[in-house]
């Protein structure tokens, strides 16, 4: 007797995490009948966390459900913008986002990040432990249960990375208001204040700066100012944007 199976269709959107010959149409998987829906879809490759919508024969089910022979499945993509309930949206990144973490500070949204690796347990209770959503292209990482909320980041462009973050969480923006090396607040400060970290020459040239709050860091508009700004009128442009519900 044939094993029992059923039609699963993963949409385009998700088709990068399935293998090649799957991403067209429907494809057939056996089930054993005990296995939830979502352990199914997880042994396509598809992490839970970049599913919105899990359809059966035409009704919307939980990941809990335990298919049945015959049943045909669509996994749908999360819709954007994503809605993180139940705390203030914060960030925590893995190691191999540096760039992104300092993107994201640059406009002000808390993001959590730490040059060296902290190896998954840790980084899955730092998420439970102060309620940050997750941020890696690690599957593996995206897939302990002890995470708060996590979310797979697609490309490895940093300029595509936060194109795609600052679309599916609509996140606050606050530029210049965090320490891109630390996470800390900025505050103003005069130059006597910060007369230890600087040249003659940039003693000489600026006036108006900030200091981290946190680890001391002296701001100012430097060399690298007018790239800084590019990022940050890129990302307040997408404010403008529609907001798609889909």
């Amino acid at each position: 007797m044939n094993a029992p199976e059923i039609h699963v269709e993963v949409a385009p959107e998700l088709a990068v995490f399935v293998p090649h010959h799957r991403r067209a149409g429907a494809t057939a998987l056996a089930v054993d009948g005990v296995s939830t829906l979502g352990h199914v879809v997880e042994s396509l490759g598809v992490p839970l966390t970049e599913v919105g919508t899990l359809t059966v024969d035409g009704r919307e089910v939980p990941v809990s459900h335990v298919p049945a022979h015959g049943e045909s499945v669509l996994v749908g993509p999360v819709a954007h913008p994503q809605r993180v309930p139940g705390a203030p949206l914060r960030f925590l990144l893995d190691v191999h986002l540096g760039t992104l973490a300092r993107r994201l500070r640059l406009l002000g949204v808390d993001t959590a990040y730490e040059s060296t690796d902290l190896g998954d347990p840790a980084l899955a209770a730092l998420s439970a432990a102060e309620k940050r959503v997750m941020l890696s292209r690690d599957r593996g990482l995206l897939r302990r249960r002890e995470l708060w909320a996590s979310a797979y980041v697609y490309s490895t462009r940093p300029e595509d990375q936060l194109r795609d973050i600052l679309d599916r969480f609509r996140p606050e923006l606050r530029p210049w208001t965090r320490c891109t090396a630390c996470n800390g607040l900025l505050r103003e400060a005069t130059k006597e204040e910060v007369a230890d970290q600087l040249e003659h020459g940039t003693r000489r040239t600026y006036d108006v700066f900030a200091r981290c709050a946190d680890c001391g860091r002296a701001y100012w508009k430097g060399a690298h100012h007018d790239q800084l700004v590019a990022i940050v009128e890129d990302a307040l442009s997408l404010r403008q944007e529609p907001v798609s519900d889909a």
